[in-house]
């Protein structure tokens, strides 16, 4: 009896935790983008309504399972739908009625979550919404007081240089098997080496298993694509075992590279990127790593 007394409370509990009733207030213009992102990113992230902040309200939202609210009822809302967070997607500070100004002031007085939107993006997504910084743009820098603690600096050092020791050794138990498989699928040079761009923009040179064939590049440089045939058979084992990177902590232990960090790219690819990627080059500001920002911009797998 006591278990079964139980149940309906553990089974709140793990909805209340993996659950999220969310409610945004913004502009018509954002809504869509922002549902759309938020429900293929996170289906737990529930969007229940949608709050006009536009001072002239000519649309109005038609989504499924979406429901627009009035501002005035903002408080009412939270309390009869059980809302857990409101997320502020406002582009335009003008839209911040004194109304809607001192709704959210007696909502943060009461303890009630409320965030905005880039940092909910960012947090759900693992992306920057580099569509969404306007004139602020400079709270997305990487300032950071870490780049000039130097306690933090050593035991960053320190733990680089204990995981590249652990992974090279690793790497030489391996070797004898990686020598072979190379000689026998890749028939060639075990090593490569290539231009990288690191911190502060200074080039060094990346050490990795080959996986290519030869002179695979000869007009220009290209991006590598998905079953590309310029992968050798056993290259392609490396690739998918990350075996192939295993060299760079070599890079790692000259300083050049971090175990976590933005994947270093080439001088050709930075310099295209840069042009149309806001902030690109930010991510020069702290070394590389072996362990990449996965999808750092919108619709860009880097």
């Amino acid at each position: 009896m006591l278990i079964l007394a139980l149940k309906p409370i553990e089974r709140l509990t793990l909805e209340t935790r993996i659950y999220k009733k969310v409610i945004i207030l913004g502009e018509v213009s954002n809504i869509e983008n922002i549902i759309k992102t938020f429900s293929e990113s996170d289906p737990n992230y529930k969007i229940i309504g949608f709050v006009n902040s536009e001072k002239s309200k000519r649309e109005t939202i038609k989504f499924k399972g979406v429901k627009e609210y009035l501002s005035g009822d903002l408080s009412s809302i939270i309390k009869t739908e059980n809302i857990s967070e409101l997320v502020i997607a406002i582009d335009n500070p003008d839209n911040i009625t004194s109304e809607i100004y001192y709704q959210l002031t007696a909502l943060l007085e009461q303890g009630f979550t409320i965030r905005e939107y880039t940092q909910v993006f960012e947090e759900i997504t693992k992306r920057i919404p580099v569509h969404y910084l306007g004139k602020d743009f400079y709270k997305y820098f990487p300032f950071s007081r870490s780049n000039q603690n130097k306690l933090y600096m050593f035991y960053n050092r320190a733990l680089d240089i204990v995981f590249s020791i652990i992974g090279l050794g690793f790497g030489i138990i391996l070797i004898p098997f990686i020598i072979i498989g190379n000689l026998i699928g890749n028939r060639g040079s075990l090593f490569y080496t290539q231009k990288r761009i690191g911190k502060y923009g200074k080039p060094f040179r990346i050490i990795k298993y080959r996986t290519m064939k030869k002179n695979t590049e000869a007009e220009k440089p290209s991006w590598a694509v998905e079953d590309d045939s310029r992968v050798t058979p056993f290259g392609r084992f490396l690739r998918n075992t990350r075996l192939d990177e295993i060299p760079q902590f070599i890079n790692v232990l000259k300083g050049e590279m971090s175990i976590i960090g933005p994947r270093p790219e080439r001088p050709f690819f930075v310099k295209e990127l840069s042009q149309f990627i806001p902030f690109y080059e930010t991510r020069h500001t702290i070394k590389p790593g072996l362990s990449g920002w996965h999808k750092l911009i919108i619709g860009m797998d880097l």
